[in-house]
């Protein structure tokens, strides 16, 4: 069984551990059957508390005791985006970045996760599972919804108030770096010359030489 895999591999329960993103090995019920260091760290689970629980359960879901049958059951689980990824890669599919969002329970009331799930599956003993990677995508949906910018230089105000230029705030908060480019409009109206002796083609001289 795929729950025997790890625990009698060394080498591949240590690399699993190693990656970075969230990883989870599931059967076609979404029962968890592994969870790796991140997935047990950004997610606060523990495979001995969790271990054969459905994702909605472990992720303690607002639907998953909508019915006495648990998740999966209920009428919303029928647009469950983790479990239709699950059973989309279990039928031989492969799910590559869905967007997800999910209504969870916790401790100061429900909140909201969202999460991009890329899902693959597996054959281990004749049996197939589903290898799924999650990413928190809270702080880029955060961004997206609330990112104050100026209407003047398109500057990004940080939260202590100060304004930063775009690839700066992008840099420090998400580690995304830039490069950088000019659009034909602002080739046009910064190098004008440039612009015009390019579009006479080859061999043309620029106006007034």
């Amino acid at each position: 069984m795929a729950e025997t895999l790890l625990e009698n591999n060394e080498f591949l329960r240590s690399i699993f551990n190693a990656v970075p993103s969230m990883l989870l090995v599931v059967d076609d019920d979404v029962r968890i059957l592994h969870v790796n260091a991140a997935a047990a760290k950004d997610l606060g689970l523990d495979i001995t508390k969790i271990f054969r629980k459905r994702g909605g359960e472990a992720l303690h879901c607002l639907h998953a005791d909508d019915v006495a049958e648990g998740c999966g059951r209920a009428p919303a689980c029928k647009e469950c985006i983790l479990r239709g990824s699950v059973g989309e890669a279990i039928r031989g599919g492969t799910v590559r970045r869905r967007h997800a969002r999910m209504e969870l329970r916790g401790k100061n009331g429900a909140h909201d996760i969202h999460l991009l799930i890329t899902t693959s599956s597996f054959v281990h003993e004749k049996t197939t599972y589903v290898l799924m990677a999650l990413e928190d995508i809270n702080e880029l949906i955060q961004l997206k919804s609330l990112l104050p910018i100026c209407s003047g230089c398109k500057k990004i105000r940080n939260d202590d108030g100060y304004w930063k230029e775009i690839a700066e705030y992008f840099s420090s908060h998400l580690d995304i770096e830039f490069s950088h480019g000019l659009c034909r409009d602002c080739a046009e109206r910064l190098y004008p010359e440039y612009t015009k002796q390019k579009d006479a083609g080859p061999g043309l001289k620029k106006e007034g030489k």
